[in-house]
């Protein structure tokens, strides 16, 4: 499906559209291809971590000089956390924001039937404003005359068009999904031949007629403190690229420079004052990584002369001693944690998850909670103690806990990505570090 909302963005950014991107839950890989298309970040609504307040403020203020705005949502309509279609959905989403939906079905096989399909959709929650239906696998053009015939019929739902089966774009992927936008050349004319896919089949101009919305308003005000003269060294290159903007964004908000530094082609640390090692691919870039001797070297030493590190998933297994590739391979890395990362043959972490803090923490006090997500395929072999008891909920049942998260010194690393607007106290509490050890 992610034919369809790379494939609209192109369309729209390829009419000389400002075009603002979001996608529903936690995922970077995705608003990868959504920022290399519109040339605009593309941010994530979370209402697992954001409450809806939250969502409309991020959604106003990243949107209010753009065109129009396209929201990807999180697997189907109604999917979400557990079984509550107003638990973290793209249908829930669309409601905070008034935003209309527009649905897409698998039509294979199907004729009349798809009409059921779309008034399910309909009528499960009627609050939605589902406005329009694209239908992907279509067989013939006459295939989707009877298909579209038979949902405007039964469920008084407009369809936009189609896309023929087997059409010729494809996208390569590995793991965690498709490979990020940084690791790929020659994308533009991929995707310009996937806008003219698009402007054939589907009909853009009612498209955009039909996804105006209504007016909203957020009563969040963030109250932020000002931090002077701090500087934070983001890492981004190939192997470390998994951010949510907005954390950067918060932390700009605060005053803070940001320097970006390579952990693959950089030989030394920029000047900083604290540094942030978000995720992304080190198992695949490990070799790379290894033969970097001096960055791995200047890292530690960072950490031994007290400077504030904050490591999310890649980065955490880039602060440990070594990691074991997929080819068995062990590779050196920065050796801050005592332990190695093995790759796994399956998702080891999977989904939302809440960490309660044992101690004080780079980012956190003793009992503060830090709402999250995990999404890897390697674990950390270690007998380092853990610092976050973590608990993973359904339904407002616990289904699993694990211990987690390792802090030495002002070095903190942990499989949990968080959005530092789900607690505004997180940059606040990692910049506070930064302050006291500079």
């Amino acid at each position: 499906m992610y034919i369809f909302r790379i494939g609209i963005m192109s369309a729209l950014k390829k009419r000389n559209l400002k075009v603002q991107p979001y996608k529903v839950g936690p995922d970077y890989i995705d608003t990868s291809y959504h920022t290399y298309i519109t040339k605009r970040k593309s941010r994530n609504l979370d209402s697992f971590m954001l409450d809806d307040e939250k969502i409309k403020y991020l959604y106003l203020r990243n949107s209010k000089d753009a065109d129009m705005s396209v929201i990807e949502g999180v697997m189907g309509l109604y999917d979400g956390f557990g079984i509550d279609i107003n638990s973290c959905t793209s249908s829930y989403t669309s409601k905070i924001l008034k935003a209309p939906v527009i649905l897409v079905i698998d039509g294979k096989s199907m004729a009349t039937s798809a009409a059921a399909m779309v008034l399910g959709y309909k009528s499960l929650d009627k609050e939605i404003d589902l406005k329009g239906v694209i239908i992907n696998n279509i067989a013939s053009k006459s295939h989707f005359d009877i298909v579209k015939q038979a949902i405007e019929k039964y469920t008084d739902i407009e369809v936009l068009g189609y896309l023929p089966r087997n059409i010729e774009f494809s996208l390569p992927s590995r793991h965690l999904g498709l490979v990020p936008t940084i690791e790929m050349n020659e994308l533009e004319q991929k995707f310009n031949h996937l806008a003219q896919i698009i402007e054939e089949y589907i009909d853009v101009d009612r498209l955009i007629e039909i996804s105006k919305s209504e007016d909203i308003v957020s009563s969040f005000k963030p109250n932020l403190p000002k931090f002077e003269d701090i500087t934070i060294g983001i890492a981004y290159d190939k192997a470390f690229n998994f951010y949510y903007w907005g954390n950067i964004d918060i932390l700009k908000d605060m005053g803070v420079t940001i320097k970006l530094f390579s952990p693959l082609n950089d030989k030394n640390l920029p000047y900083c004052d604290g540094i942030y090692v978000g995720g992304g691919f080190p198992e695949i870039f490990a070799k790379e990584l290894e033969e970097n001797k001096s960055m791995r070297e200047d890292i530690r030493r960072y950490h031994e002369n007290n400077k504030p590190i904050y490591a999310e998933c890649g980065g955490l297994m880039y602060l440990g001693d070594s990691i074991v590739g997929k080819d068995n391979e062990e590779y050196k890395m920065v050796g801050i944690l005592k332990g190695k990362s093995e790759m796994t043959k399956s998702l080891r972490r999977f989904g939302y998850a809440k960490g309660s803090a044992l101690i004080d923490t780079t980012i956190s006090k003793k009992e503060d909670t830090v709402f999250g997500h995990e999404f890897h395929h390697s674990e950390f072999i270690t007998d380092e103690e853990c610092v976050y008891k973590v608990v993973k909920e359904r339904d407002s049942k616990i289904i699993k806990e694990w211990m987690g998260g390792y802090q030495k010194k002002n070095t903190l690393a942990t499989y949990l990505h968080t959005h530092f607007y789900s607690n505004l106290d997180i940059p606040i509490n990692f910049l506070n570090k930064v302050v006291e050890n500079k």
